[in-house]
């Protein structure tokens, strides 16, 4: 039986010069838990994947791997395998080598290699490529190769650094589904970096978001993205992006945009006044936002001006402009604009997030 491979983070910094690539970071991830690094680039998520395998060295905190604390053992001590963005597979060896090569360096006996690297091209169903070299296989199938050489390994966790990056967009669908697919039935706890957070959404049991280091939300993908927990967050996850208003809250109880005002309901008006001051920004997805030809009587709606549209065959977005702001609205793809100007939109109140504009938190 495999021991619990829980990965805990405990205060993690660590610097580069003046530049903090992790700051303070605390993440723990549960055994066989998919758990995806998400966030720009630059914003410390590779770092953070490096330290846990020993290719960095954190300046603060601790890195326990199931119950041993691993801050001092060198990298092929830490019971991790890593999958990188390039596969560094090696070109003069065959597949079978390839998977072989790591079991070869822990002097595991020759009969117990080969049950095992038939076990694994098996599960990758890659027993036909085992003679061929990598320059004789395609992307996809380098990439089942290099998933076959961590998989081989029975390691306590996978840590991936963006594997699926080289792919074309095709094969990369293709090969979320199967990976993910993969980690379930192997039930290896798996730490996945990428920026892509389609990718992340799609795969992710939960997402660790990160920016500048800094931790920002750490959740079920579903949590993320309906109450995400700042402005960042509600901007980064999310196609296309959330739409942001800067807002003051009068003592009449609405919120005024200057280019329009937007009454709140009670439980909406209760959420803005735990602001820290009068300032609040207001969001809404393109997905939420309702859109009529003509003005409504008895609806709160807001003029807009069509700018252009961006059809995308089972959806179009419309990009409108309201004063200054210029916004996304999510349509479906036979919404009439032909000789249209002027529209009326319509945020709905159980749509809108209200975020403090001073500390760029949720307000709940």
């Amino acid at each position: 039986m495999q021991e619990v491979a829980r990965v805990r983070l405990i205060n993690i910094t660590k610097k580069f010069g003046e530049v903090k690539a992790v700051d303070n970071l605390n993440l723990e991830v549960k055994d066989k838990e998919f758990v995806v690094l998400l966030g720009p680039s630059g914003c410390g998520k590779t770092t953070t994947l490096r330290c846990i395998a020993g290719l960095e060295t954190p300046d603060e905190g601790e890195i326990y791997i199931g119950d041993r604390l691993v801050n001092d053992l060198d990298p092929k001590d830490r019971n991790v395998a890593m999958v990188f963005q390039s596969y560094a597979l090696y070109p003069h060896m065959t597949v079978s080598k390839n998977l072989a090569f790591p079991l070869e360096n822990f002097k595991v006996p020759k009969d117990e290699i080969r049950r095992r690297v038939q076990k694994v091209a098996k599960l990758l169903k890659i027993e036909k490529l085992l003679d061929r070299k990598p320059v004789q296989l395609s992307g996809g199938q380098q990439q089942r190769v290099a998933l076959g050489r961590a998989i081989i390994r029975e390691p306590q966790a996978f840590l991936m650094d963006e594997p699926l990056s080289n792919l074309d967009a095709k094969l990369r669908v293709y090969m979320r589904v199967e990976l993910k697919k993969l980690q379930k039935e192997i039930g290896i706890t798996t730490i996945y970096v990428t920026h892509d957070q389609v990718e992340a959404m799609t795969m992710g049991d939960r997402i660790a978001i990160l920016k500048e280091g800094d931790l920002q939300q750490f959740a079920p993908p579903t949590e993320v993205y309906s109450h995400p927990a700042n402005v960042f967050v509600a901007g980064f996850i999310g196609s296309p992006p959330t739409n942001f208003f800067e807002c003051v809250l009068t003592l009449e109880g609405v919120l005024d945009a200057k280019e329009f005002t937007y009454p709140l309901q009670k439980d909406l008006l209760e959420v803005a006044e735990t602001a820290t001051s009068s300032e609040v920004i207001l969001g809404i997805r393109p997905q939420d936002i309702r859109v009529y030809q003509e003005k409504k009587a008895k609806k709160d709606l807001i003029k807009a001006s069509l700018y252009t549209t961006e059809p995308l065959g089972d959806s179009m977005i419309l990009d409108l402009g309201i004063g200054d702001y210029i916004i996304k609205v999510v349509v479906s793809p036979d919404f009439k604009v032909e000789g249209v100007k002027d529209l009326w939109v319509e945020f709905p109140a159980e749509k809108v997030y209200l975020f403090d504009k001073k500390t760029g938190k949720a307000l709940t």
